[in-house]
């Protein structure tokens, strides 16, 4: 299969590619700069030049695929007016790629996170959120899964909080850059709340699975930890950065702080027994043993 892909060479995108590779599909790779253009071709993969704002191009790969994988997101969580920003420009290249797919049935893929249900994990039949600062994510995945109806066999994979690899990645790679940053490993409210995570390359080969398999208009869960405490997460960065690990107010963390303070478990049972998924990589607490003192600075 020919697939292009949007944010390829990000922490996922790269698992993704490499994945989709050695399972014998051809990848395209959106590249905005010549960095990403470089680390595209050197994992094998063809370029298409261009960024996710760029719909005219966004449209010509998509039409000249056999599939589609969507990744890219601007990741500027550094106010909610950027937040917003990135959410809009991201809706907007969903749609195209989306629209650029209608009636040919060719899989569309594409990413949200976990949903969040009080007093138990959520399972991959809850709906995604409708309120909160990336709700506008969760509306513009609900879009492209509707095109099911119109000859898309689109798909999401809804990744936990932590995609990690290396120690680095998602919630808990931005707790680490915040405790390297303040001096303190901190973590919002009591830290009982809990988050779910999964390796980077687990989550590539649900990727690939949803890619080649997963039926019009379903969402799949990437869950490999259902839910390990915040607190617990901080304790591995404090121990390994060498910082003290305590409460912090929950604005330390900025537009996210909300989502960062609530308890979010998340299962992939379904997931498993659907797709054959089975995760085979480090969980996070073990992964974050990566996370070492000498990169403090």
């Amino acid at each position: 299969m020919q697939v292009f892909i949007t944010g390829g060479t990000g922490l996922i995108g790269s698992a993704v590619v490499a994945e989709l590779l050695t399972a014998g599909h051809s990848v395209t790779a959106l590249a905005r700069s010549d960095g990403s253009a470089k680390k595209a071709h050197a994992a094998g993969a063809e370029v298409l030049r261009g960024g996710l704002a760029e719909l005219e191009v966004l449209r010509a790969g998509a039409e000249q695929a056999d599939g589609v994988i969507h990744l890219a997101f601007s990741n500027d969580f550094s106010s909610p007016e950027a937040l917003a920003q990135g959410i809009a420009e991201e809706a907007a290249a969903l749609a195209v790629l989306g629209d650029a797919l209608v009636g040919t049935d060719r899989p569309l893929v594409t990413v949200s996170g976990t949903p969040q249900v009080p007093g138990r994990a959520s399972t991959e039949s809850d709906p995604l959120p409708t309120d909160g600062p990336v709700s506008g994510r969760s509306q513009s995945v609900t879009r492209a899964l509707d095109l099911a109806s119109r000859g898309v066999r689109s798909s999401s994979v809804r990744l936990p909080r932590t995609v990690h690899n290396q120690g680095a990645g998602g919630f808990a790679g931005m707790l680490t850059s915040i405790a390297r940053s303040t001096g303190t490993a901190g973590y919002p409210g009591d830290g009982t709340q809990r988050w779910p995570a999964v390796h980077a390359l687990d989550a590539a080969v649900l990727f690939r699975l949803a890619l080649e398999n997963a039926p019009a208009g379903s969402s799949w869960h990437a869950v490999a930890d259902e839910g390990d405490a915040v607190r617990d997460i901080a304790a591995v960065i404090g121990r390994r950065l060498n910082l003290p690990v305590e409460s912090v107010p929950q604005e330390t963390f900025g537009p996210l702080g909300p989502v960062f303070a609530t308890d979010q478990p998340a299962s992939g049972s379904h997931t498993r027994a659907a797709l054959g998924w089975e995760p085979k990589h480090p969980s996070l607490l073990k992964d974050l043993e990566n996370v070492g003192a000498q990169r403090q600075n």
